[in-house]
């Protein structure tokens, strides 16, 4: 999908607080998402400031038409799903469309400044939910730099890369059902881990963040039938912030034969507005240099549109509030400053991968880009790599250490795409409160 000028960095909006520098939604942003308002149910919106554009009331208002409308009608309701469904050409449709209704110059802006929050509802006032009902979720393993750490903190006799993962994006299907909008608590999970004094069950005590970028499938494919590289892109509707809370010491108990399971399952948070795959378009990044040494991608993932830009700069910051800084009103301190750029796959070869087999994907599935740490000391995107699995605690700006998260912490995960000469957007926040393990019941 080309450039156009949906992307020009001279568009401005009459909806004032989208201009402004450190807006993560101006009008060359438009993600989508579902809010409520006033005790209605759940409907479709896009993000433009501080307002949420409600698609519904525009379609009333006679707004859309054609493959516009469509997309309007099929965004309204209570879930992305049906949106997701049509692809990126009827979506691309409704947002030329809004862009140029909120333009400043649009010759409509009269009759729908007249219209107030009936069209354009405070994002203060409203609740924003899940964009869509996540049939799966699979989460990837996917920046070599989260890899060669993890191995030399968990299995430092072993080999620093696993022999596979040069070869294809390792992935495992994680619980779709407890994947929550940013907001949502989180519960500290009870599970077994194996300790110095033997094997226990009771409240996690390594209790992790990993810093990831989601990606929401469009259309998908039938059961059978695989698509190819260069078709993945018209698969990708668009994007989010992941935490893929981990529970590090129930996980490392039972990983192995197969993999994450209690440590991963309880909890799943995600930025609530889906940023477009045109929205992304000036900030395409070429794909992670390889090693000389390194296997080339086989013929199935390689494809060289997706060399050239299939990933993104996408500047990744985690920050962390404690119980004690926010008593003291104390501003959040950033503990992550990551870009998605390192990440080892793109998302076109992760979706590729996932269905060469057959595998179904369906609109509203979403896939975890896996930790995307980087190279830096400060580009260490969870704790179990930025505390040497809880050996070198944290110092947080108020005197506070933190080997790993506690009651009352809560992570907040902020992202900005930036690149000379257009108009930098953002993704909004992405923030979890650790709550406390509930009291096993009693017989």
């Amino acid at each position: 999908m080309p450039l156009n000028e949906t992307h020009d960095p001279k568009r401005r909006s009459w909806v004032a607080s989208a201009n402004e520098a450190e807006c993560d939604f101006p009008i060359q942003n438009l993600p989508f998402g579902i809010f409520r308002h006033r005790g209605r149910a759940g409907r479709g919106g896009v993000a433009i400031g501080d307002r949420i554009f409600d698609l519904k009331a525009g379609l009333e208002a006679g707004l859309f038409s054609g493959a516009a409308a469509e997309a309007a009608k099929a965004a309204s309701g209570h879930r992305l799903n049906p949106l997701m469904a049509l692809g990126s050409e009827p979506a691309s449709a409704l947002r030329a469309r809004l862009s140029d209704l909120l333009r400043a110059e649009s010759p409509e802006r009269g009759r729908l400044e007249a219209m107030g929050d009936a069209l354009l509802v405070p994002m203060a006032q409203a609740r924003i939910m899940l964009p869509a009902a996540i049939g799966d979720f699979t989460d990837f393993f996917t920046s070599i730099y989260h890899v060669e750490r993890g191995s030399r903190i968990n299995r430092p006799d072993g080999p620093p890369v696993p022999p596979n993962f040069k070869y294809l994006p390792i992935a495992y299907h994680s619980r779709a059902s407890s994947v929550v909008p940013s907001g949502a608590k989180v519960v500290r999970p009870n599970g077994q881990s194996n300790t110095p004094a033997g094997v226990r069950f009771g409240a996690c005590q390594q209790l992790d963040f990993e810093l990831e970028v989601g990606a929401f499938i469009g259309p998908g494919n039938k059961q059978g039938e695989p698509f190819t590289i260069k078709a993945a892109r018209g698969q990708l509707f668009g994007y989010c912030l992941l935490n893929d809370w981990s529970a590090r010491d129930i996980q490392r108990w039972e990983t192995n034969p197969l993999g994450p399971f209690l440590g991963k399952s309880f909890a799943t948070t995600i930025s609530p507005w889906v940023v477009t795959d045109e929205a992304m378009m000036p900030f395409r990044a070429h794909a992670f240099p390889r090693a000389e040494a390194d296997p080339p991608p086989m013929d199935y993932l390689k494809d060289a549109a997706d060399e050239a830009e299939g990933l993104f700069d996408l500047a990744l910051d985690a920050y962390l509030l404690t119980a004690r800084m926010r008593a003291k009103k104390a501003p959040p301190a950033r503990i992550t400053e990551t870009n998605f750029k390192y990440v080892y796959w793109s998302f076109a070869q992760m979706a590729t991968h996932h269905a060469s087999n057959g595998c179904n994907l369906v609109p509203g599935d979403l896939l975890g880009s896996g930790t995307a740490s980087g190279p830096t000391d400060e580009s260490r995107a969870c704790l179990l790599e930025a505390t040497v699995r809880g050996s070198v605690p944290l110092t947080l700006p108020d005197g506070e250490t933190r080997a790993w998260l506690e009651d009352g912490d809560e992570v907040i995960f902020r992202a900005r795409a930036r690149r000379e000469g257009y108009v930098p957007i953002g993704f909004g926040e992405c923030r979890g409160r650790i709550e406390p393990a509930p009291a096993w019941p009693a017989a």
